[in-house]
């Protein structure tokens, strides 16, 4: 007797009452560090051994990848092969977020700081599965208003874990999130004489990623789109504007809501995007994650490659003339 299961998007016939573990044994991944998505919820590696797979069953299995083509990129002296940065909130669980991690290929995750709770300080925590000796954690301000509220809580979150990377936003309102300018540059202009190697959210305006730049950011992050809306890259000409005078890397951050939005903030010539909400809200967040690993790739190798020329009106593709 055998059963059909769909394994990673491809169908396989496997032995009746075969297990997950008598499946990771027949894929030599036993021993590996790989997450398992069974019918699009996390099964947890302690129970691979009881868990019977049923015919029809759909399951994802998944691991720590670094990004995919031979094209690094260097920010504040580290050098990465992904260029997709993934966040670690709004997911189910952290089981869930640990795999759409993996399957995004992601070298580096935003991870916000706060304060820990002494009711049960035995709960889970995020580095109980993702590990910050193998993915680089970049700590963010996300939640502060101030310049003040943002150097407080970067320099918490260097004395907790020897931070210097670090991931800057200070918000002007709670309606937009957009950024307080004048607050970011003398956050920024704070941090930066204080050792800290910084990425700046920033507004999709040319003039103030410059003057962010000046400051001393070691990266420009201007928005796509407000935090979390999912309404994609709305303003191309100015986030090209940022990349052509950028003398450091550029990274859309925020608003990205699909695979292809993720693409064209690669077509424009930015360094690598960052996104939480896109993939944590999807209705199954580690295929997305790996959609949006695929798309970031296309779209720097479309960058790369040079796109034609826009035209106003058809080019023929085979030559008109000797027609019959």
């Amino acid at each position: 007797m055998t059963l059909t299961i769909t394994l990673n998007g491809e169908p396989r016939t496997l032995a009746a009452g075969a297990t997950i573990a008598d499946l990771l044994a027949a894929l030599a991944l036993e021993g590996g560090r790989v997450a398992v998505e069974h019918n699009l919820e996390i099964a947890p590696r302690s129970q691979w051994g009881q868990t019977r797979l049923a015919d029809g069953d759909r399951l994802e299995v998944v691991h720590f990848v670094g990004g995919g083509m031979d094209d690094d990129w260097t920010v504040a002296g580290r050098t990465f092969k992904s260029r997709l940065i993934v966040g670690t909130g709004k997911y189910r669980d952290y089981a869930q977020n640990a795999a759409a991690v993996a399957a995004s290929g992601a070298e580096i995750v935003t991870v916000a700081v706060r304060r820990v709770n002494l009711t049960d300080p035995n709960q889970p925590k995020l580095t109980d599965f993702i590990d910050p000796k193998t993915i680089t954690y970049l700590p963010n301000t996300a939640g502060c208003f101030t310049a003040e509220d943002a150097v407080r809580t970067l320099r918490l979150a260097r004395e907790a874990g020897g931070w210097n990377l670090v991931k800057l936003e200070v918000l002007a309102d709670q309606k937009t999130l957009y950024p307080d300018v004048v607050e970011t540059i003398r956050a920024t202009e704070t941090l930066v004489k204080d050792g800290f190697d910084v990425m700046v959210y920033t507004s999709d305006d040319p003039i103030v990623a410059k003057r962010l730049e000046e400051a001393g950011a070691c990266a420009v992050m201007p928005l796509g789109a407000p935090i979390g809306s999912g309404l994609g890259i709305r303003n191309r000409i100015t986030i090209r504007l940022i990349v052509e005078n950028a003398r450091v890397p550029v990274l859309v951050d925020a608003g990205v809501g699909t695979a292809s939005d993720a693409a064209i903030a690669m077509e424009l010539g930015c360094d690598g995007v960052l996104m939480n909400t896109a993939i944590a809200e999807a209705k199954d967040p580690v295929r997305m994650a790996r959609a949006m690993k695929a798309a970031v790739e296309a779209g720097r190798d479309a960058w790369l490659a040079g796109r034609m020329g826009v035209r106003r009106y058809a080019d023929p593709s085979s030559p008109l003339a000797g027609l019959i």
